[in-house]
């Protein structure tokens, strides 16, 4: 059973950094694209960044671009989400998810595993 466990969400303010973590167990790690989505109040998941098996393509949605950064440790089992110059607009609860397909994902249909994710939550 594919686990996925994100971390390092929190309260900060406008203009801070902050960086998640997703910690993935129970199969090898660098079989899967990851992607990080996000869901605000009241909305619907939303995709946020991905990155491929060996990280050598990256994605984002232009919200965050120039401010996020998406990375993973394949020796750690460990995928990372940078996150500069934060909006009160990026406030939402933060979800990692792997991809067993041969194209990394944008959309959460294409992704087979989630975690219970991360809150983060940007003040004005």
């Amino acid at each position: 059973q594919v686990q996925l466990v994100e971390s390092g969400g929190g309260l900060v303010q406008t203009g801070d950094s902050l960086t998640l973590s997703c910690v993935v167990s129970g199969s090898t790690f660098s079989r899967y694209n990851m992607g990080w989505f996000r869901q605000a109040p009241g909305k619907e998941r939303e995709f946020v960044a991905a990155i491929s098996r060996n990280g050598d393509r990256l994605y984002y949605t232009d919200s965050v671009k120039g401010r996020f950064t998406i990375s993973r440790d394949n020796a750690k089992n460990t995928l990372y989400l940078q996150m500069n110059s934060l909006e009160p607009e990026d406030t939402a609860v933060y979800y990692c998810a792997a991809d067993s397909g041969l194209v990394t994902g944008r959309t959460t249909s294409d992704y087979d595993y989630w975690g219970q994710g991360t809150q983060v939550t940007v003040s004005s």
